[in-house]
């Protein structure tokens, strides 16, 4: 098949294109030629920009688009109404985050989502990107709705963090309790299903979620015993009251990656995933997404990935962990 990756040179879009290519597909990456621009040289690459500059689809044809980087409403309309005729099928990846309730436990794909009313989020946006899509590809499209993706390449280093603390031993400062509930995808399970979904021509609304079948979540005690027990460091945990460190200014999900609080995001990590299980989404043991993510971060001398400045908060810094963990023993 011939495909068109908006995007394709970073996470998610480079696992898409890592996997599209492994399967045998003829893929053109559509991209400014900012970041990682020297990747896939077996793809053909186009420049351009999705906000203003589309000329590069003039003349072309494919036989599916993937859009892996729209988040602007308008954004997307453009370029999703300038390929309806140049593709038969377009996959567009959204998020769970376009749910309007995050205290359900087990939303599907006929959950309610977020309307205009609730304003400009991230959310919000992805819901109305979704609805976009639909518009104007009516029957021919796929619509993926992961959680939070995880694995090597992430550049937003949240799952990574983990893995990262446990490998350096010692005592590590754990959010809430360890029955809490993780959710997470694999980004090498996601691309390899959305491609299978494109040859098989599939369409629909999927939560592509993991990393295991729902119900069965695991939590995160489990995911921070399985980080220890892989890197073999010994590392301790102190699972410390979600009030405790609020209290102290702590940025849930960011300060301290994967910890959701509150009643309102009781089913944040709780998405149902059975349609896509069913549809041959395959899921792959989290222990190998942790070494993954291990080999990768020693690709980069074991740093983390530094966080955009103006985004949100990095992980805790030594510091500020050992300080907490201080004032915590102290009480």
């Amino acid at each position: 098949m011939d495909l068109l990756l908006l995007g394709g040179t970073r996470f998610v879009g480079r696992h898409l294109a890592e996997a599209a290519l492994a399967r045998g597909h003829r893929v053109t990456l559509f991209h400014r030629g900012t970041t990682n621009p020297d990747l896939f040289p077996a793809a053909e690459h186009l420049l351009g920009d999705r906000e203003g500059d589309l000329s590069a689809f003039a003349g072309r044809r494919w036989d599916a688009v993937l859009d892996v980087n729209g988040y602007v409403p308008e954004i997307v309309r453009a370029s999703a109404g300038r390929l309806t005729g140049a593709a038969a099928h377009y996959t567009f990846v959204s998020t769970l985050s376009v749910y309007a309730d995050h205290t359900a436990i087990g939303r599907h794909e006929g959950s309610p989502l977020l309307e205009e009313a609730s304003g400009e989020s991230y959310g919000v946006q992805k819901a109305q990107c979704e609805r976009v899509v639909e518009e104007l590809w009516p029957g021919r499209s796929l619509v993926l709705r992961p959680g939070l993706v995880i694995g090597p390449h992430d550049f937003t280093g949240r799952f990574a963090y983990w893995p990262w603390r446990l490998a350096r031993g010692g005592e590590v400062l754990a959010p809430g309790h360890p029955g809490l509930p993780f959710q997470g995808i694999d980004a090498r399970d996601l691309a390899d299903w959305a491609i299978r979904s494109l040859e098989a021509g599939r369409t629909g609304v999927f939560n592509v979620v993991g990393p295991r079948a729902f119900p069965d979540v695991p939590t995160l005690g489990e995911l921070l015993e399985l980080c220890s027990a892989v890197t073999g460091s010994g590392g301790r945990l102190t699972w410390v009251p979600e009030s405790f460190l609020l209290e102290r200014g702590v940025v849930p999900f960011w300060e301290l990656p994967l910890w959701v609080s509150g009643p309102a995001h009781e089913g944040f990590h709780r998405l149902d995933n059975r349609k896509a299980v069913a549809a041959g989404l395959t899921l792959r043991p989290l222990a190998e997404t942790v070494r993954a993510t291990l080999a990768w971060l020693a690709e980069r001398s074991g740093e983390l990935p530094p966080r955009p400045e103006g985004g949100p908060p990095a992980p805790l810094a030594p510091e500020r962990e050992a300080e907490l963990l201080a004032a915590w023993r102290s009480q």
